[in-house]
C-alpha cells in the first residue's frame, strides 16, 4: 500500500520498502529504489531472453546428465558429439554434489567406493596411478624417482590426497601437506597446474590419457598403484527413459564395456510405486 504524508512523503512497496521519495518538484528515487528498479530491470530481460536461450532442440531427445568438471572437460567433451549423434542432446549439470534423480536427472557420474542406496552403478574404469610433471619440472629430477626425490617438488592434488597418501607410503612415508603443495578441488586443474610446471601429480587414466600422449605432462615414476575409488556411471532404480538407455548404452562402449554389462546396467528397475 502506498503511503503519504506530505510534500516530502516517501512511497513504500507492499514489502515496506521505501522506493522513492515525493518532493516540492516532483518525486526521486531513494538509494533502495534504485537498487530494486536495476535488479527488476535485469529479471525482466532474463525473462525475455529464456525463451531464446532455452529452445528446445528440434528432432532430438534430451537426455540430462550430472557430472563431475574433471570428468566433462578431460574425458566426456571430446566425445560428446559422437555420443549424441544426431538423435540425442545431453544437457548436462556440472556439480560435485550427491545428483538428485528427483530434480528431472537421467544419469550421473561420479567418484566413489560404492555401492550406493537406491541407485544403481557401474564402475567404469579402473585407475593406475603414476607421478607426472611437466617435462621441464622432470629434468630437474633426472633419473630420481624415488618417493624422497619426489618430494623435493611441491605436490599437487585434489581434494582427495589418498591416492598421494597410498603411493609414497610404499616406500615407508606417512604423507601430511605441506605448506609448498597445492590443493585443488577438480582434477581438471590439477592437470592443468602440473601441465604448467607448479608441481607434481599423479595421474588417473584415461583421464590423463590426452595430455600425457601431446607431451605436456610425463611420467617420472613408473611404479604405478590401482586407485582405491573408481568413477562410476550411475542410474536411479526406477525404469530409464528410452534416451537414456540409448545415451548409457554409447556412453559404456566408449568406456570399453561389453554388450552384456551395458544390457545388465539399463535393463529395467524397480517400478514406481
Amino acid at each position: 500500500m502506498m503511503k503519504l504524508a506530505g510534500p516530502a512523503a516517501t512511497v513504500c512497496s507492499p514489502v515496506g520498502v521505501r522506493l522513492f521519495a515525493r518532493e516540492a518538484r516532483g518525486v526521486r528515487l531513494t538509494p533502495e529504489g534504485m537498487r530494486f528498479f536495476a535488479r527488476a530491470e535485469e529479471a525482466l530481460s532474463l525473462l525475455g531472453n529464456t525463451g531464446e536461450r532455452w529452445l528446445p532442440r528440434p528432432n532430438k531427445a534430451v537426455v540430462r546428465l550430472s557430472v563431475t568438471p574433471s570428468v566433462a572437460s578431460l574425458w566426456l567433451f571430446p566425445r560428446l558429439a559422437k555420443l549424441e549423434g544426431n538423435e540425442l542432446h545431453v544437457e548436462l549439470t556440472l556439480e560435485h554434489r550427491l545428483a538428485d534423480f528427483g530434480e528431472g536427472t537421467d544419469l550421473a557420474i561420479r567418484c566413489g567406493k560404492g555401492p550406493w542406496a537406491g541407485v544403481r552403478a557401474l564402475p567404469l574404469w579402473r585407475e593406475k596411478s603414476f607421478p607426472i610433471a611437466a617435462p621441464e619440472l622432470a629434468k630437474q629430477l633426472g633419473q630420481r624417482s624415488d618417493a624422497l626425490s619426489l618430494l623435493d617438488l611441491p605436490i599437487i592434488h585434489d581434494s582427495n590426497i589418498e591416492g598421494w597418501r597410498r603411493w609414497l607410503s610404499r616406500e615407508g612415508i606417512d604423507y601430511t601437506p605441506r605448506g609448498q603443495d597445492r590443493r585443488f578441488e577438480d582434477y581438471n586443474l590439477v592437470m592443468d597446474a602440473c601441465a604448467q610446471g607448479l608441481g607434481i601429480a599423479l595421474a588417473r587414466p584415461p583421464l590423463s590419457d590426452a595430455m600425457l600422449a601431446a607431451g605436456r605432462v610425463v611420467a617420472v615414476s613408473e611404479r604405478t598403484l590401482e586407485s582405491h575409488v573408481a568413477f562410476h556411471l550411475i542410474r536411479p532404480d526406477d525404469a530409464l527413459r528410452s534416451p537414456a538407455i540409448e545415451f548409457a548404452g554409447r556412453f559404456l562402449r566408449e568406456a570399453g564395456h561389453d554388450e552384456e554389462t551395458i544390457a545388465a546396467f539399463t535393463a529395467p528397475g524397480r517400478a514406481k510405486a
